[in-house]
């Protein structure tokens, strides 16, 4: 992580790392997961999600990573957008991936795309494997992105892409204003009442409060080793699609 940026935990009153309290969070909330990211995205991460992986189109990948896959939906979209011959999906919540088997197992798609519990920060795969590596709304978990990125870039082949999609902070107004009444006040309010986990909502805003977007994690992943970093705002600022080259 830079050295400037705090460490944000999901769980300021109870012991553990970054790392540890991310996946029991995503493991408590694993069931609503879903629900609550419509909600708190207006539905407009779908766009975001098709957007992003369009980006790929070019390179034609076939064997693709999904780094911190949660549910599946990001992979799950990949399929219907690329058709690669294999993705697979690393996460280190158990009770995220088994909403994605689930999802898998319903759509029959168990030879195409795997999922395995893991670290993203840590792959267990060999240098230069993947044609292409995306992450949905998960760097700024990583306890160290500064490591996380130099794994997604070790594992990646040379010329790959990694799509990178990640909320962002608007800084106009009256967006800016609007963005903090949603994320801040509503975000925290809805994951209380339907994941009965508040922390777990509150960690959101706070999280993303402190990532270093835009220009700045560009320049983080050139730091880390990629060529090239393309920042793409989508949607006022709220988020952003970074497309990174090997």
């Amino acid at each position: 992580m830079a050295k400037d940026t705090p460490t944000i935990k999901p769980y300021k009153a109870k012991e553990g790392g970054k790392k540890e309290q991310v996946a029991t969070m995503f493991n408590n909330i694993s069931k609503t997961y879903d629900m609550l990211n419509r909600m708190m995205t207006l539905g407009i991460d779908t766009i975001w999600r098709k957007k992003a992986i369009r980006s790929l189109r070019s390179i034609h990948p076939q064997h693709m990573l999904d780094v911190a896959t949660g549910t599946g939906d990001f992979a799950l979209e990949s399929i219907r957008i690329l058709n690669p011959k294999k993705i697979i999906g690393v996460d280190i919540s158990a009770g995220m991936l088994e909403v994605a088997r689930q999802k898998i197992v319903k759509k029959g798609l168990q030879e195409q795309f795997e999922v395995q519990l893991g670290d993203s920060e840590k792959l267990q795969f060999n240098d230069n494997t993947f044609d292409a590596i995306t992450v949905a709304f998960g760097v700024r978990n990583f306890e160290n992105l500064e490591r996380g990125l130099s794994d997604i870039l070790r594992v990646l082949k040379p010329g790959g892409k990694a799509i990178i999609l990640e909320l962002s902070n608007p800084t106009t107004f009256p967006i800016k204003q609007l963005y903090h009444f949603h994320f801040h006040k509503l975000t925290p309010a809805l994951g209380k009442l339907i994941s009965k986990d508040a922390s777990a909502y509150s960690y959101l805003p706070e999280s993303v409060a402190n990532f270093p977007d835009g220009e700045r994690f560009a320049a983080i992943t050139r730091k880390v080793g990629f060529g090239e970093t393309k920042v793409r705002p989508q949607t006022l600022g709220f988020c952003t699609i970074y497309e990174c080259t090997k």
